[in-house]
């Protein structure tokens, strides 16, 4: 892996190496957003219904994040939409204490699947394609050794209270993940299909280009390769909206876990994933498509029943959940991304990849209220979804015919 990224260059390898900008603020505040809300007297239900909020503007930005990155460019919707999603609403986070305050945020944050767009341009369009899964590979990588400065969320927890501690996490948030964006737009560049899609588009009006959207979409929708991707992106991004949002809540209120030890399945799940990526990374990318997403599922669906069936106050439980979810992640994230990516028309890649989001997010909307009323019944339903959603995913990996070709054309023994 520390070959690769030597010998990266350009935009994708600066990408990887500022990552941590974002990734350890992120992940610093991630694991009590949901308890902070709930600290200040937001419930399950206002929880729920905030994600869905969240999502039915980011359906809308998705729509909209192909068109306005081959307008301005992949760079320079970048920063503007990273600061607009990020920066303003972390600042928001730190200072409001109403429901109204957390939806602006909501809604602002929701912008965020416009630089998605943009950002995932910036990071694969010039990088050669035997590179792409590593290329992700050390994204989640970076995003791993985020997660080691958790305990330090754990310790401002336990000296000053959810509250105070959370609300000095937004604002240093701020501060690093503005600096990234920044450096990103000064050193990073346009890619040349982005020079290119800048020129085809600089005389034609946003209203046309939108037009545009029919031809691509009919074009996804009889592609089985994009359908199989979209089915994976929705799937994967509903499990991380239910376990990232309602896991803390059920730990600490189901459960009776200290709030300070919130931060620390994150660590432990995060070196689980160093290990597995270090040590055995490469000799599972040899391995066929479909068994490896079929592992990773079972392993997702165990964890799951394990975290159901702990006992209160069982920490030992909540360690062995982590490490069967962490397996699980790092057999499946990697895999689903690059399926997305290796499904994508270079030509249409801005349109093609807001379209997946687009498919994704609305997929998703539903969702959030939906677990949101799930916990307010039991703390125990938003997993018995997860599931529900593993379950799925395995019967996909058994009966798709695009994962069996893609079985027959990159892993010939």
């Amino acid at each position: 892996m520390f070959r690769i990224l030597k010998n990266l260059k350009g935009n994708p390898r600066i990408c990887i190496l500022i990552e941590p900008l974002w990734s350890i603020p992120y992940n610093l505040y991630l694991p009590y957003a949901t308890v902070f809300m709930y600290a200040l007297g937001i419930r399950d239900a206002q929880i729920g219904f905030l994600l869905s909020i969240g999502m039915v503007f980011q359906v809308a930005a998705s729509f909209a994040g192909g068109v306005i990155t081959d307008k301005l460019g992949r760079r320079l919707t970048t920063v503007i939409f990273d600061i607009t999603s990020w920066s303003i609403p972390c600042l928001i986070w730190a200072f409001t204490e109403s429901f109204a305050g957390f939806a602006v945020a909501a809604v602002l944050n929701s912008l965020w699947q416009i630089t998605n767009n943009s950002w995932t341009c910036l990071l694969v369009e010039d990088c050669e394609k035997e590179k792409i899964v590593d290329v992700y590979a050390w994204i989640h990588f970076t995003g791993l050794l985020a997660v080691f400065f958790a305990p330090l969320s754990a310790l401002l927890v336990n000296s000053l209270g959810v509250v105070a501690a959370v609300r000095r996490l937004y604002l240093m948030s701020f501060v690093l993940m503005t600096l990234k964006f920044l450096i990103l737009f000064c050193f990073g560049k346009e890619t040349q299909q982005g020079k290119i899609r800048k020129q085809e588009t600089a005389q034609i009006s946003y209203r046309k280009l939108f037009s545009q959207y029919g031809a691509v979409i009919c074009k996804m929708i009889h592609s089985r390769q994009v359908m199989t991707a979209l089915a994976f992106m929705a799937l994967m991004n509903i499990s991380v909206l239910i376990t990232g949002n309602f896991f803390s809540l059920y730990i600490t209120r189901t459960l009776e876990i200290r709030e300070s030890w919130i931060a620390v399945f994150p660590t432990i799940r995060a070196v689980i994933m160093l290990v597995f990526m270090l040590c055995m990374q490469r000799w599972v990318n040899r391995l066929p498509f479909r068994r490896v997403m079929m592992t990773g599922f079972l392993f997702y669906l165990v964890s799951q029943l394990v975290l159901i069936f702990a006992r209160a106050e069982s920490i030992g439980t909540v360690l062995v959940y982590t490490c069967l979810e962490a397996i699980g992640y790092a057999l499946v994230m990697p895999r689903k991304d690059s399926l997305m990516s290796l499904c994508i028309d270079v030509r249409e890649r801005a349109k093609m990849t807001a379209l997946l989001y687009v498919g994704m997010i609305g997929i998703s909307v539903p969702f959030g209220w939906i677990t949101g009323w799930l916990s307010s019944i039991s703390g125990e339903l938003p997993f018995v979804l997860n599931m529900a959603l593993f379950l799925t995913g395995m019967i996909i990996v058994r009966i798709n015919k695009t994962l069996k070709d893609y079985d027959r054309k990159y892993y010939r023994f």
